[in-house]
């Protein structure tokens, strides 16, 4: 806006030249009672009171008439003469005149008859300078104008129409900037929302498909313990119906089937934990409440999720650590749950303590995951290209890195000869 204002000003600026020159040439007492006229007329008088004829020392451009007492022409000097000129003429048409007076009486009288000419001139001059100054303004209007509509209007209009695009939803039409323009940074920034609303868009609708993805894997993934559960309870249903009345001897079969039936709901408890921590994070909800614990609790954790008994531990440094119990259960559980999976070796696990962290390591002899993935693993939904088909969500290692960081520890991952999962515990 300041050039603006210094438009403005130079506005008026010139109007008050414009002004001042007019009011300079007009005068407010006329072209009649010039000074210059007066001087001349009374310099002419005095001439002839002194006897001069024709006057001396006048100037020679300037038309006058003389006349005496009677009206009568003594001098005239006007190229055309053909208009009579006595003092009543001169006083209907304005013209300056004077009488001559010697001891008090008037001798005669002096008319001036060129200054209506003068005035013409200066009339003429100042129409000129006012079309001058009228085309002036006229012309610095039209620019203005221009200039507001091209650095003003116009951009204005660009960001209309780009706004109007974007409630549309039409985000891939860029924000043109011209150089030069006044809103430059606002157009710069209304173009990076864009961009930044494009890629949340993209984001969201990635999401959204994850999400579906999601949902239909864990239909799958549930429809296979439910279905074994179902199997098992007809079975032992069928069983007992058969035996009704008689004493039923448990045996190791039916031990089995219980011990199947009890394995799948807790397939399904996982699933549903999983798919519950995943909202949670989602919302902002997903808490931890830490508390020093000794580090020998964490054989207690990894013993509860050993089934298969397939885990080596080594000793555990006797410190103490700042942890959330049941949120490491959970990040340990995953990571087990990922081994037997994909790996079904034997897993060792190691201890090692790192500046202000337990540092635990928890490794298997499975085939590992592609160098190009070991980034990707731990991310929301990503499930390994190599994971032949084996059920999942890809939510496991995701949630188990985000508990580890509410906790102030950290999660990395790493492959060599087999997948080795690294998690940093503070400590006390």
């Amino acid at each position: 806006m300041k050039g603006y204002y210094r438009f403005t000003a130079f506005l008026v600026l010139l109007l008050a030249v414009g002004l001042f020159a007019v009011v300079k040439l007009t005068g407010a007492d006329g072209f009649s009672k010039n000074n210059d006229d007066v001087l001349l007329l009374n310099e002419i008088a005095h001439k002839m009171v002194l006897g001069d004829m024709p006057p001396e020392n006048t100037e020679p451009e300037r038309e006058y008439v003389i006349l005496d007492t009677d009206g009568n022409v003594i001098y005239d000097n006007r190229l055309d003469r053909s208009e009579e000129i006595t003092v009543k003429v001169a006083m209907q048409r304005r013209y300056p005149y004077t009488y001559i007076i010697e001891n008090n009486q008037i001798m005669g009288s002096v008319v001036l008859t060129d200054s209506n000419k003068r005035f013409d001139r200066l009339r003429i001059s100042i129409i000129a300078v006012y079309c001058v100054c009228g085309f002036l303004l006229i012309g610095a209007a039209a620019a203005f104008g221009a200039y507001i509509r091209k650095r003003i209007v116009l951009p204005f209009a660009k960001m209309k129409a780009f706004a109007s695009y974007v409630a549309a939803g039409d985000l891939d039409r860029p924000l043109e900037m011209d150089q030069g323009n006044l809103f430059g940074a606002f157009s710069e920034s209304f173009d990076i929302m864009r961009e930044e609303l494009k890629a949340s868009r993209a984001r969201e609708l990635y999401l959204q498909k994850k999400e579906r993805e999601l949902i239909a894997s864990l239909s799958h993934d549930l429809k296979t313990p439910v279905t074994g559960i179902k199997l098992t309870a007809e079975l032992m249903a069928a069983v007992f119906a058969q035996n009704e009345g008689q004493e039923i001897t448990v045996t190791e079969d039916m031990i089995a089937k219980m011990n199947n039936i009890y394995k799948r709901a807790d397939e399904i408890a996982l699933l549903v934990g999983d798919l519950f921590s995943s909202t949670l994070e989602d919302l902002g909800e997903f808490k931890v409440k830490c508390a020093d614990e000794n580090a020998a609790v964490i054989a207690q954790i990894v013993s509860e999720y050993d089934d298969r008994g397939l885990v080596r531990i080594s000793e555990i440094p006797q410190v103490i650590v700042h942890m959330d119990k049941l949120r490491l259960s959970q990040v340990i559980g995953n990571i087990l749950a990922n081994s037997y999976k994909y790996a079904g070796t034997p897993i060792d696990i190691s201890f090692r303590l790192d500046e202000s962290f337990l540092e635990m390591s928890i490794s298997d002899s499975g085939p590992g995951v592609p160098e190009d993935e070991i980034a990707l693993i731990t991310n929301k939904f990503y499930r390994g290209k190599e994971h032949g088909g084996r059920e999942g969500s890809g939510l496991g290692l995701y949630i188990a890195k985000i508990l580890m960081d509410k906790m102030g520890g950290e999660l990395s991952v790493r492959s060599e000869n087999g997948l080795c999962a690294t998690l940093l515990i503070p400590l006390s």
